[in-house]
C-alpha cells in the first residue's frame, strides 16, 4: 500500500503509530499553547469531584463546580430549585472548600438549561421493552421471514407472493 502525504505536510505516518498513544497525545496539548487552559480544567474537574459529595444529600447529581474566581466558587445547577438549595448550602460549602485548602469566601451559583454531565448513547437512554412489546415485536417478526410466511399461507405460495387481491364491489344500481 502507498501512502500519500500531503504537500506541506511534516508528519510521519510509518513512525506516527508508535507515538500515538493517548498518553503521548495528552502531554503534546499540555505542552503546547493551550497547555494551561486544559490544565486549569484538569484542576476544575478535580476539585468539582472533591466538593460535590461534601454537598447536601441530592445537590450533587444537580451542580457542577464551574470556576474558582479569586475568593469566589462559582457553580452551575440545572435548575431554579437546586439554585435555591446551593444558596442556602453556601456556608458550609464555603467551609468544605476551606478544609480541602482553597481560599474561598463565596458562592455564586448560575442556572442553566444544558446538561451538566454528557448524556449516555442514545440506545441507553431508551427504556426497556416490556415482555408484552417484546412477544409482539418477535411475532411481528417471525411473520417477516420468508419460511413463516409459507407456513402461515399452508405452504403453497412461494415466498415473496402477493394474493391477487379482489375488486372493490361495484355500487348497486339507482344507490346513490
Amino acid at each position: 500500500m502507498s501512502i500519500i502525504r500531503m504537500p506541506g505536510s511534516r508528519s510521519n505516518p510509518e513512525g506516527s503509530r508508535a507515538a500515538a498513544s493517548p498518553r503521548a497525545a495528552l502531554d503534546a496539548l499540555l505542552a503546547g499553547s493551550a497547555g494551561g487552559t486544559l490544565r486549569r480544567a484538569q484542576w476544575l474537574d478535580a476539585m468539582d469531584r472533591l466538593l460535590r459529595p461534601l454537598l447536601p444529600a441530592g445537590l450533587g447529581a444537580h451542580a457542577r463546580l464551574a470556576n474558582v474566581r479569586g475568593d469566589r466558587l462559582v457553580f452551575v445547577v440545572d435548575s431554579p430549585v437546586w439554585h435555591a438549595k446551593l444558596r442556602l448550602a453556601a456556608p458550609a460549602l464555603i467551609d468544605a472548600a476551606r478544609s480541602i485548602g482553597l481560599e474561598v469566601n463565596d458562592v455564586g451559583v448560575r442556572t442553566t438549561t444544558a446538561p451538566l454531565r454528557p448524556l449516555p448513547p442514545a440506545e441507553a437512554r431508551h427504556a426497556p421493552m416490556s415482555a408484552a412489546a417484546r412477544a409482539g415485536l418477535e411475532a411481528a417478526l417471525a411473520l417477516l421471514r420468508p419460511d413463516a410466511s409459507e407456513e402461515h399461507a399452508g405452504g403453497d405460495r412461494k415466498a415473496g407472493a402477493r394474493r391477487a387481491t379482489k375488486p372493490p364491489a361495484e355500487p348497486a344500481e339507482g344507490a346513490s
